[in-house]
């Protein structure tokens, strides 16, 4: 099939829009831009994006050189310890997807090497599921206390995927349960702790996680179209 001719990439100025006509105040849509094209990138933006997620540096830093700073950037992918690196966190406004306190110590050690103090989500695991990433729920408290005496990073609420469903609605339980969790770290209040971001829900789940409680959302095909 020839998508580009079902849904050129003129449509993807509809469907922000469409979006963000569809949203409450105070909640945010990002664009998840992985494998797009800066060029891409860069007509989400125009089209009214004012949040950029990305998977990978090296895509990162090609949309990056065309867009700059008309949108804040999300580090949405897998981190490995290796992959923290100076230019990734001068590019990066946030970091979603901590999931451990050596991944959390080496965003602070490079940080106080430039000069950055860098906003993190933890990442929770909500289906437990053992190919991916994340710390699992009943783990969430102990990393954001772990987390949270770290001089350059600042601990701003939590990220999950969920399992991969076919129907969306059969991941209600697991965005309910990260927005329980999410509650109770906030009723904490701890220190150098700011429980502001509930980041849930893509093209297929996202108005379950509206349901539940939340506040950024990660579309992609919803945006740019199914990829090639």
């Amino acid at each position: 099939m020839d998508y580009n001719h079902v849904m050129p990439r003129s449509s993807i100025r509809e469907n922000v829009a469409r979006l963000l006509a569809e949203l409450q105040d105070g909640v945010e849509l990002m664009a998840a831009a992985k494998t797009r094209t800066p060029e891409e990138v860069l007509e989400a933006v125009q089209a009214g994006i004012k949040l950029i997620g990305e998977n990978y540096v090296r895509e990162a830093k090609e949309a990056y050189a065309l867009v700059g700073k008309s949108a804040e950037w999300h580090f949405i992918g897998t981190l490995r310890k290796h992959s923290v690196r100076r230019s990734m966190l001068e590019i990066f406004d946030m970091i979603e997807s901590v999931d451990s306190l050596e991944i959390a110590g080496e965003i602070d050690r490079k940080c106080a090497q430039i000069g950055k103090t860098m906003p993190i989500l933890i990442e929770v695991n909500s289906g437990r599921e053992p190919q991916k990433s994340g710390v699992h729920p009943e783990g969430v408290e102990q990393l954001v206390r772990e987390t949270s005496g770290l001089d350059n990073i600042k601990v701003m609420g939590l990220m999950t995927m969920g399992p991969f469903l076919a129907d969306p609605e059969d991941s209600r339980p697991y965005f309910g349960d990260t927005r329980k969790v999410f509650e109770e770290v906030k009723s904490l209040a701890l220190p150098h702790v700011d429980m502001r971001y509930l980041s849930m829900g893509m093209t297929d789940s996202y108005r379950v996680a509206l349901k539940e409680g939340a506040n950024i959302i990660r579309i992609g095909t919803g945006i740019f179209g199914e990829r090639d």
